[in-house]
């Protein structure tokens, strides 16, 4: 497994979260990490919280020019770059007899387009690192939420993009993972107008015992697993569940 001291990671979405989790556990182990997001103040209190191993950079990942801005600040920051965490995303539920096309277009944007288009601009920097890429995926795709059919369709796509990213860096000998989180509470319910914090976290708790371990998860938990999917040289194109069992379907007796 590589060390990380020294490596430069960019994490988008990094302003919560898992997103901000992973800056702040990859920090502590020795990484230069560069986070993005669209709220500047989100991402430029979690990079004080961290210091100076850590850089806010304000961007919208769906927009060419700033995902440009982004992978240069990243690899100026951490003198090259060896990992890219896409992270970022949004939430669109809704009944299919009523979901709205621009609305569609919008999350797929956000979700898969522009992580592709992000991942392509990282690539030729991973080359000189063989280095690596993450995407988050969910659990929505092991278990039908009803309602969920937009992100569940998002994160289903972003697995098959993994493993056909996989196939066709692995020359390159990047490697390129997914971690599928289970319960673990973020803002992107919130931020799609869904619940507020209360709700949100009330209606995620009342979800442990479905997980099979009996409990939801945290933030660290997920970074652990990102760790190791990005520093195992002989890991690639797999699909990594970390949800305490959340996806196999535990119902009680």
């Amino acid at each position: 497994m590589r060390d990380l001291g020294g490596q430069s990671i960019l994490i988008t979405g990094g302003g919560s979260g898992i997103g901000a989790g992973a800056a702040r556990h990859l920090a502590r182990r020795g990484a230069r990490v560069t986070i993005c997001g669209r709220r500047a103040e989100a991402i430029a209190r979690v990079a004080a919280s961290i210091g100076p191993s850590c850089r806010a950079v304000q961007g919208d990942v769906t927009l060419p020019a700033d995902r440009e801005r982004i992978v240069a600040a990243a690899v100026e920051h951490g003198g090259g770059l060896f990992a890219l965490i896409n992270n970022a995303g949004n939430m669109y539920r809704g009944p299919i007899t009523e979901l709205d096309q621009q609305r569609l277009l919008e999350i797929f944007n956000s979700n898969v387009i522009a992580g592709m288009l992000l991942t392509g601009l990282a690539v030729p920097h991973l080359i000189k690192t063989q280095g690596a890429i993450l995407f988050v995926g969910s659990v929505h795709v092991r278990r039908a939420f009803p309602g969920a059919s937009p992100y569940a369709a998002t994160k289903g796509a972003i697995e098959v993009l993994t493993r056909v990213l996989a196939a066709e860096l692995g020359t390159h000998r990047i490697r390129v993972n997914c971690v599928v989180p289970g319960g673990v509470f973020t803002e992107i319910n919130q931020r799609a107008g869904l619940f507020d914090d209360v709700t949100a976290r009330k209606r995620l708790e009342s979800m442990a015992g479905m997980h099979v371990l009996g409990r939801i998860g945290t933030e660290e938990e997920i970074a652990e697993a990102i760790e190791y999917l990005i520093t195992a040289e002989w890991t690639t194109g797999a699909i990594v569940d970390v949800d305490g069992g959340l996806g196999l379907g535990l119902t009680a007796a």
